[in-house]
């Protein structure tokens, strides 16, 4: 059978020089599905052994709850522990609830402490403190002090095993340190974290100025200014001290100035790329926990705390219009334009809400820019408004040939987009202040309002117009 090309639809084989690289994660599934279907134990595990630990990571969050099973039991050994730290939580424990402690013992003994971490907040407390006591003194320190931080606080995911040296030692005492322990080192070491006696951090040396310089001169000549960021500070804070600096990597201190860690540019995009698929999920009114293969009954349970909320909200515009049950009776042109009202007002907040949203994960609102923001949206909410105002009465007018029901639409369309906008710049913001997060309930929040005010504007006017 000949081999087939990365973009194939269907993945019936691979060729004896498989390389991940050249073959889409689309593709891989394709294959991988057509292995699970048949239950091929033997090619199973031949393609998982060419596979990284994100790769296979992916690969099990792409199938339902009873084929990772299936699939994990083929995953090669050494990558187990990997694998699991790489996995969401969700999908995690499920693999882990028949798994014995002496497994996850071996699991995670070439693990470092901030992967160990990960894999067994998931995991009961029994399991966890026999899981603990396997482990190397130094790696059990390090996993406690992770544990102690709130899940955003910076400390939770910075790297505890950092790479340090004295202030008074040599350039030629370093070099000989790191020749005996080079494996401590990565692609990407250009700096290290330079300390006195009493684990203060004092700042850099360049791993240029460690090669070039005298070696008999001490290290505290060549030492370099650090960014640090606090083990306490809000991780997002962190990321976007990351994005302005436009740094790699950043020491991590405590309140007294003590070096505890460092945090890693590839944590970091890992935590935009959590944020930005929290608020989708937010957004959508998705639990955090709802994740792509959960269990139906999970899913339509946490799916619907938000459609009864948005129940809720919607009975009480349907109360609104029924406030104005005999303007609607007499002129039924009106409950053919309404919805016109509410979605003209829904889009333009929406608009408004996303930028907004965004703003504010981006670190780019507060203070004096608020007051800027609110006016400036005030102004395009009445500016569009207007526009699609005169539009509307229009097509009205036309439609139904009658002046005060053009002039009625009009009206409310212009008054209700621009409420959005104002709403939609608002709304996020006294949630920011309350600390709620915006994208979790400001679009609920917004419907809400839009959809009062629209048909409040276009029922009210049409009373004292029409009737």
């Amino acid at each position: 059978m000949s081999a087939p090309t990365p973009n194939s639809e269907r993945a019936t084989t691979l060729p004896a020089d498989y390389n991940p690289l050249e073959y889409s994660a689309e593709y891989k599934l394709l294959y991988l599905q057509e292995l699970v279907a048949k239950e091929a134990s033997k090619e199973i595990v031949e393609f998982l052994a060419k596979q990284s630990e994100y790769e296979i990571a992916n690969l099990l969050e792409s199938f339902p709850i009873q084929d990772r099973h299936l699939i994990w039991t083929h995953v090669p050994e050494e990558l187990k522990g990997e694998v699991l730290a790489e996995l969401e939580d969700e999908t995690r424990q499920p693999l882990l609830e028949n798994v014995s402690s002496k497994e996850i013992s071996l699991f995670t003994q070439d693990l470092d402490a901030q992967d160990i971490s990960e894999i067994l907040e998931t995991v009961t407390d029994t399991v966890r403190s026999s899981v603990m006591a396997t482990l190397d003194e130094d790696v059990r320190v390090q996993v406690n002090k992770l544990d102690t931080y709130a899940d955003w606080e910076v400390g939770s995911y910075m790297d505890p095993d950092i790479i340090q040296v004295h202030d008074d030692i040599s350039l030629a005492d370093v070099q000989g340190w790191l020749r005996d322990n080079i494996d401590l080192l990565d692609d990407q070491s250009q700096e290290l974290l330079v300390v006195d006696q009493s684990q203060q951090l004092l700042g850099l040396l360049s791993l240029v100025d460690l090669i070039k310089h005298d070696q008999q001169a001490l290290v505290a000549n060549f030492i370099d200014n650090a960014i640090t960021i606090n083990d306490r500070l809000d991780i997002t804070d962190a990321a976007a001290i990351f994005r302005s600096e436009d740094i790699r990597f950043a020491p991590v201190i405590n309140d007294f100035g003590e070096l505890v860690g460092q945090l890693n540019g590839e944590d970091i995009m890992e935590i935009i790329q959590d944020d930005v698929d929290s608020t989708m999920r937010n957004l959508a009114g998705v639990s955090q926990d709802d994740e792509l293969f959960a269990p139906i009954l999970d899913s339509a349970k946490s799916r619907s705390i938000w459609l009864g909320i948005n129940l809720c909200t919607a009975l009480l515009a349907a109360a609104v219009i029924g406030q104005f049950e005999a303007v609607l009776a007499k002129v039924v042109a009106l409950a053919i334009l309404m919805p016109v009202v509410a979605s003209m007002g829904g889009i333009a907040g929406s608009q408004t809400l996303t930028v907004v949203i965004r703003g504010i994960a981006m670190g780019q609102i507060g203070g004096s820019n608020r007051v800027w923001l609110l006016n400036k949206e005030l102004w395009v909410g009445a500016i569009n408004g207007i526009i699609w105002a005169i539009i509307m009465a229009g097509i009205a007018q036309l439609w139904f040939q009658d002046g005060k029901i053009s002039a009625v639409i009009g009206c409310a369309i212009a008054i209700n987009m621009t409420a959005a906008n104002v709403s939609g710049i608002s709304i996020p913001l006294l949630l920011k202040r309350m600390n709620i997060d915006p994208a979790l309930s400001a679009s609920v929040i917004l419907t809400t309002v839009t959809d009062i005010v629209g048909f409040m504007s276009f029922l009210g006017l049409a009373s004292l117009l029409i009737l």
